[in-house]
């Protein structure tokens, strides 16, 4: 084991699901389990404990739920740390709910196990994932919300180019590939500008600035 191993905290009241979980991180290179806990309550102390940088999270757990878990863990200074909700709930208000509350990731147990391991990778590195099985839904669900007024200090912080970009997050195009061939631009231009923005919202990943963007009403609806 190594000092930059990526330290990740499994937070699951199933016994079964946790060891099956830590088993397999257990032989994956570059990741450490740094423990186990069975409610939100304990992971919260243990995030911090342990010093971990990404914590796995059920959902439905006894006393403290996993997206109340979530919300003290993001909201400590330890920054670092990042929460990816793996649970069998599909429901679009706990997506919504959980990315809200700071989740850098929401994925289904059983059909997204073959990404378990790039999103752990990816979640220590501040990339966000939503399974593939929920965020259609999600965005269907952003589209047909009605947009909350945008608070004007926030959006005259960006740039036309930067707003540009957050529509399309915000639209459901994920990928900055799509994003530059949409806007006739290159890919490190659209990697800028995203990055950019976050800075200027003082948000944490792509997917929280895409929520950012559908809460305020800037999704591009045209086809």
């Amino acid at each position: 084991m190594s000092d930059t191993d990526i330290r990740v905290l499994i937070v699951d009241d199933n016994r079964t699901v946790r060891r099956g979980i830590r088993l397999r991180l257990e032989n994956a290179a570059g990741i450490r389990v740094a423990g186990e806990a069975s409610n939100g309550r304990d992971a919260a102390v243990l995030a911090r404990a342990e010093r971990a940088d990404v914590v796995l999270m059920d959902l439905h757990m006894p006393g403290m739920s996993g997206i109340e878990a979530t919300r003290l863990i993001t909201s400590e200074a330890n920054e670092t740390c990042r929460v990816v909700l793996l649970t069998s709930e599909v429901s679009d208000a706990f997506v919504v709910e959980a990315l809200e509350a700071g989740a850098s990731g929401y994925l289904l147990k059983g059909h997204d196990s073959d990404q378990l391991l790039p999103v752990i990778r990816g979640a220590a590195a501040g990339t966000a994932t939503i399974s593939p099985r929920v965020a259609p839904r999600l965005i269907r669900e952003l589209r047909a919300a009605k947009p909350q007024p945008a608070e004007p200090e926030q959006v005259a912080l960006l740039t036309a180019a930067e707003l540009r970009v957050v529509s399309l997050l915000s639209s459901g195009l994920t990928s900055n590939d799509e994003i530059a061939r949409h806007l006739t631009v290159s890919v490190n231009t659209v990697r800028s500008q995203t990055a950019s923005a976050l800075r200027k919202l003082d948000l944490d990943d792509r997917t929280q600035l895409a929520l950012w963007g559908a809460r305020n009403g800037l999704i591009r609806r045209e086809k």
